[in-house]
């Protein structure tokens, strides 16, 4: 069967899919460009066309997974209602309980951008992104009187350190603490950091 020929922004779009699913599968060391030709039926030069080194695929790969979890970070951030709802909210769904980003895929590209500057700098401005909204909505609270924070980049950066952790446990060990636990340091976090009780947090945030 002959196939869909597709405009470049859908061919470049179906590529990314495809390197996500292999880097999920095969870890950003051994998969190979090959490996998402073949996955596609295509050829390599194809594969090559689009992004002249394994490493810019890569890069670009990640860049694609992170969009979907940003844009719906920024919808969370972004509704019509307290600052301390909107943030508990878009904590709570980044922690690593199965309902936000792909832990594995960000675990690989954490180690791997270690030694691919191209990919560290993809990750760095990610995680960058995710500070920095955060930071931003808590600023936003502090302002409107809703809880205190002296310094909400530092408060940001914290919290997400302690989620980062939580994925590492969880997804390279496979004996982390369970979804409970987790979501109840996440809130007594976020309450030390914002000077609340947590019953406060958890009352004035549903």
């Amino acid at each position: 069967m002959a196939r869909v020929r597709l405009s470049v922004e859908e061919r470049r779009e179906e590529l990314l899919r495809a390197a996500v699913e292999q880097i999920e599968q095969r870890g950003v060391s051994a998969v190979r460009i090959a490996d998402v030709a073949a996955s596609l039926g295509v050829s390599n030069a194809l594969v090559l066309y689009h992004f002249s080194t394994k490493e810019k695929l890569v890069a670009a790969a990640f860049a694609y997974a992170a969009e979907g979890d940003l844009a719906h970070l920024h919808k969370l951030l972004g509704r019509r209602t307290t600052a301390l709802r909107r943030l508990r909210a878009a904590i709570r769904w980044y922690a690593p309980t199965g309902s936000a980003k792909g832990w594995r895929l960000w675990i690989e590209g954490w180690a791997a951008g270690l030694r691919e500057p191209v990919l560290r700098k993809v990750t760095r401005d990610l995680d960058q992104q995710w500070k920095g909204a955060l930071a931003e909505v808590i600023g936003e609270g502090v302002a409107a009187g809703e809880f205190r924070c002296p310094d909400p980049a530092a408060t940001a950066l914290r919290l997400t350190a302690l989620l980062d952790g939580l994925a590492v446990q969880n997804t390279a060990y496979g004996a982390g603490p369970s979804r409970t636990t987790i979501l109840t340091w996440v809130d007594e976090a976020l309450a030390r950091e914002l000077g609340l009780a947590r019953e406060a947090l958890t009352r004035n945030a549903r």
